[in-house]
């Protein structure tokens, strides 16, 4: 039986055939880390920044003559936490390499000697600290920077969701890190970022440590034109046909979110077989699908939301991009308390990572989680949404 490949991947590792553009990208990232810089990289969450990273990996000169590494703290609350997290990820993409790796890291974590067993069928060190382990985060984290600072070959490492140390309750945070990212020399960084304001907060602001440390790229939205063409080009590789405009309708549904559009085409390519004429019914279905399997944790994330913030958020769902929102206009057409109310309301919805900021817009975080507040209050169809 024939093995259905479905081309659109929307999680673990993409193959570069699936893998859509990015070019420029992928080439400014590697240019900057092998001459001897790290990098801010930011972006809307679900853009492709961790696809994009480990793409990079695989590509030369990093997979042949770096180690990489990838980190994503994005749930980590304490510098506790940061550190077991690093020291497990490198573990981890060290483990491959053999034992002289492994007791050379174990050797180099001094302040966690004796913690650390031996596989007795393999003879090698395992990993099965646990987090109470961690009880001087301070100098673990040191000796882990010293290991990567006597690494046989040079590192890279990635940070995803930086922003998060920023909510730490340890106030030297971003201090202790400059200072072993700056003394640095056989390792460089990438700190990738969703919270937009966060970020260029912690990398360009004169008042903090991180302040022109590090080159930028801001990962955008996919050409139109080009992620059309791919659409078009893997539906017709499994058998399917499928018109620009419906692809385009998507596109600017999700105002170019990667994962959005991946995700809605993923299910629409399952749901539709070959000899197919692809019409806005099926993509409708596709992206109700979606929301579908997604509604469970939507209820969830709605009930965790105070209900005086609840306004903001509906009114921000249904125009998809909200600007001007404490204007006595957006007030009035979407019935709000006062512009005071507003502007509290979207400073919690943004700390809480609901909702995000970019280049003076705002937009939920998830496309589908906008999709399904109009669909529960029937504020906007999907046939409205996708032909507007």
């Amino acid at each position: 039986m024939k093995k259905i490949v479905n081309p659109f991947i929307v999680s673990g590792k993409i193959e570069p055939k699936y893998f859509c553009d990015r070019a420029s990208e992928s080439a400014n990232l590697i240019k900057s880390l092998t001459n001897g810089n790290n990098l801010v990289l930011i972006s809307p969450r679900r853009m492709g920044k961790t696809g994009l990273i480990h793409y990079c990996y695989d590509k030369e000169p990093f997979c042949d003559y770096y180690h990489t590494i990838f980190i994503d703290i994005l749930h980590t609350t304490s510098l506790r936490e940061f550190t077991f997290l690093f020291g497990k990820s490198i573990f981890e993409a060290i483990m491959p390499l053999g034992q002289k790796m492994l007791t050379s890291f174990v050797q180099t974590l001094k302040s966690l000697s004796g913690k650390f067993s031996i596989d007795l069928v393999t003879n090698m060190p395992t990993f099965n600290l646990e987090l109470g382990d961690i009880t001087r985060p301070a100098l673990t984290l040191e000796e882990i920077f010293s290991y990567l600072e006597h690494a046989d070959k040079p590192c890279i490492v990635a940070f995803d969701e930086f922003q998060q140390i920023a909510h730490y309750p340890e106030k030297n945070i971003e201090a202790l890190l400059r200072t072993h990212v700056q003394q640095a020399t056989n390792t460089h960084f990438i700190f990738a970022g969703s919270e937009y304001h966060i970020m260029q907060e912690m990398f360009m602001s004169s008042a903090k440590p991180f302040y022109n440390s590090a080159d930028t790229l801001e990962l955008k939205a996919i050409d139109i034109q080009v992620y059309t063409q791919f659409v078009i080009e893997h539906m017709k590789s499994g058998n399917r046909i499928i018109s620009p405009d419906l692809v385009q309708a998507v596109y600017r549904l999700y105002r170019g979110n990667t994962y959005a559009m991946q995700k809605t085409f993923n299910d629409l390519y399952s749901i539709t077989d070959e000899g197919t004429v692809v019409t806005i019914d099926m993509i409708i279905t596709a992206i109700n699908n979606v929301i579908d399997s997604k509604e469970p944790m939507f209820r969830e994330q709605l009930s965790n939301i105070p209900d005086k913030h609840k306004p903001l958020l509906y009114a921000i769902a249904q125009e998809g991009e909200a600007e001007r929102m404490t204007s006595a206009k957006f007030v009035k057409d979407h019935k709000l308390a006062s512009a005071s109310a507003v502007q509290y309301a979207t400073t919690q919805l943004l700390n809480k990572g609901v909702i995000t900021k970019l280049a003076g817009k705002y937009s939920l975080n998830d496309p589908f989680f906008a999709l399904w507040i109009n669909r529960l209050y029937g504020i906007k169809t999907l046939q409205q949404l996708l032909t507007d």
